[in-house]
């Protein structure tokens, strides 16, 4: 069975992770928690790290069943196919969210120099520190084509 990513209407992801479940259909939404503040009251959330999308593993002829859950809009395609997403990655995300928030010393780093990521989904990687702010670093993994935002 593969691991793809389905792409989901917006503020569905949960709702269509436990309905994939309830068919039976292995289904993964990487959740965090954060703190929502309203004028009243603060209140823990858990909210999808990566908004309207969700993981599945499937075998391939079987795909089309993740279209009986309201919610489901399509497949992400990458070079025209479905896109499969290694089983490492989806053990990386999971491994990442359950580890403890590290906290990093932001001091020494000085925009647009060289840094190695030594720990996490992206370890031995190389960035590029491209802001700093008081509470976040942004880090450009040219390699993989990303920019990577760290919240302390």
């Amino acid at each position: 069975m593969e691991w793809f990513a389905l792409y989901t209407k917006p503020r569905n992801e949960k709702r269509v992770a436990e309905n994939l479940a309830a068919l039976g259909i292995e289904a993964y939404c990487p959740l965090v928690i954060t703190i929502k503040q309203w004028s009243d009251r603060k209140k823990k959330v858990a909210s999808p790290l990566i908004p309207s999308y969700v993981f599945v593993k499937i075998e391939e002829a079987n795909r089309k069943d993740v279209f009986q859950v309201a919610g489901v809009v399509q497949y992400v395609f990458w070079l025209g196919k479905p896109a499969k997403i290694k089983p490492h990655e989806i053990e990386a995300l999971k491994t990442q969210l359950a580890a403890p928030v590290v906290k990093v010393d932001i001091e020494t780093w000085i925009p647009n120099t060289a840094v190695q990521i030594k720990e996490g989904p992206f370890k031995n990687q190389m960035a590029e520190v491209d802001k700093i702010s008081a509470n976040k670093v942004t880090l450009i993994i040219k390699s993989l084509g990303i920019r990577l935002i760290i919240a302390l």
